[in-house]
C-alpha cells in the first residue's frame, strides 16, 4: 500500500504521515522543490519534488500509488481577495484530481476546512447538512475551500471516488511552522500577561485529525464529508489550560470584542507593509464571535472518529512547545 501525501510538510500533514508509518503503509511525500523538510527529518519515506500547479509532476508522483491523501495548500486569515491562495487551494484540488484519476489511484482523501460550509447563525448546529459556501464566504480562503471541495463533489459525480475530511481548529505537537494556534500559545508560554478577546471556538488534536483521515480513506462512503471536530472553548479556557499545562499562573487584559474589532482592520493593513501575520484580525474576530457549535457525530457513527480531551491536547501540546522553543527562538532571530 504506497500512499502519497501532499502538504506532508505542514502541521497535520507531517502527523499524518508519521501515523500511516507507524501503522506499517508505505509513505510518498509530495513537496516543493527546496521545501523545508525538518518536519520530516528522520521519517523512512520517499520523497517527490513538484507543485499542485504543474500536472506533470503530479503526474510523476502518481505512479505506483494506492492512496492520495490531498492537503497541500495556502492559509491566509487576512481579508481580501487573494488570486494565489485560490489558484493554489482550487485549481490545484483540480489538478491532484485529475492527475490521481489518470494514474488509476483507488481513492483520494481531500482535507477540507470547517470553514468552506456556510457560515449559520447562533443556534443552528454546524453539521454536514450545511452546504459549502463560496458566495458568501469572508475571505480567500474560506472561499478556496468552498470550491475546492466543491471540486471534489464534480469529480465524485464524474465516478471518481473521493472522500472530503473537514477539521475545526487544529492544535497539537510536532507544529513545525507554528500554525496560528501554535504561534499564540507559544506567546502565553514566553508571557506573564496575555492579552485575550472573548470569543469561542471548536478546536481539535492534530493527531486526532490525521486518525480521522485515515478512517475516512478505510471506512469513508464515497462522496461525503466527515467533520473531524473536537471541542467548543472559550479563550480564556485555552489559557487557562495552558497556565495548568506550565503549572504557572497567567494573568490576562481582555478586549471587548468591539474594540479588538476596531483595532483588528489596522493589524490587517500594518501585517501587509510589514509582510508579518497578525495574531487577531478581522477575520479571526469574526470567528470567534460567530457560531462554533460544530457536531462530528456522523464521523463518530460512520468512521469511529474519537478525539481526545481538549486538556490532554493542550498539555501536550506546551510540553512539545517547551521543548522546541530553542528552534522557536533562533528562527526569529
Amino acid at each position: 500500500m504506497l500512499n502519497l501525501v501532499t502538504g506532508a510538510t505542514g502541521h497535520i500533514g507531517n502527523v499524518l504521515v508519521r501515523r500511516l508509518l507507524e501503522l506499517g503503509q508505505r509513505v510518498r511525500v509530495f513537496i516543493l522543490p527546496g521545501e523545508d523538510r525538518s518536519a520530516l527529518e528522520g521519517l523512512e519515506i520517499e520523497y517527490a519534488e513538484g507543485n499542485v500547479l504543474d500536472p506533470e509532476s503530479l503526474a510523476q508522483a502518481m505512479v505506483g500509488v494506492n492512496m492520495v491523501y490531498h492537503l497541500a495548500g495556502v492559509i491566509t486569515i487576512l481579508p481580501g481577495k487573494n488570486d494565489f491562495v485560490e489558484r493554489v487551494n482550487v485549481q490545484g484540488t483540480r489538478n491532484v484530481l485529475a492527475a490521481a484519476r489518470r494514474a488509476g489511484v483507488g481513492r483520494v482523501i481531500y482535507t477540507g476546512s470547517i470553514h468552506a460550509f456556510q457560515r449559520v447563525p447562533h443556534g443552528v448546529l454546524v453539521d454536514e447538512a450545511v452546504p459549502f459556501d463560496a458566495e458568501h464566504a469572508i475571505n480567500a480562503y474560506d472561499r478556496s475551500k468552498a470550491l475546492a471541495s466543491m471540486a471534489v463533489q464534480e469529480a465524485v459525480r464524474e465516478g471518481q471516488d473521493a472522500v472530503i475530511a473537514c477539521p475545526t481548529g487544529v492544535i497539537g505537537p510536532h507544529d513545525y511552522r507554528l500554525s496560528e494556534m501554535g504561534a499564540l500559545i507559544f506567546d502565553w508560554i514566553k508571557t506573564r500577561t496575555a492579552m485575550i478577546i472573548k470569543g469561542a471556538y471548536d478546536f481539535v488534536d492534530v493527531r486526532d485529525v490525521a486518525e480521522g483521515l485515515i478512517l475516512a480513506a478505510a471506512r469513508g462512503r464515497t462522496g461525503e464529508t466527515y467533520i473531524l471536530s473536537g471541542q467548543q472553548i472559550q479563550v480564556p479556557d485555552i489559557l487557562k489550560l495552558v497556565s495548568d499545562a506550565l503549572g504557572k499562573p497567567r494573568k490576562s487584559i481582555c478586549l471587548p470584542t468591539g474594540l479588538a474589532r476596531f483595532f483588528s482592520h489596522f493589524a490587517a493593513f500594518f501585517s501587509r507593509l510589514t509582510h508579518t501575520t497578525p495574531r487577531f484580525t478581522p477575520y479571526s474576530i469574526a470567528t470567534l464571535d460567530g457560531n462554533s457549535t460544530i457536531s462530528h457525530a456522523k464521523a463518530e457513527r460512520e468512521l469511529g472518529f474519537n478525539p481526545r480531551p481538549l486538556r490532554q491536547t493542550i498539555s501536550d501540546t506546551v510540553a512539545w512547545l517547551l521543548k522546541n522553543r530553542k528552534r522557536f527562538e533562533r528562527a526569529k532571530e
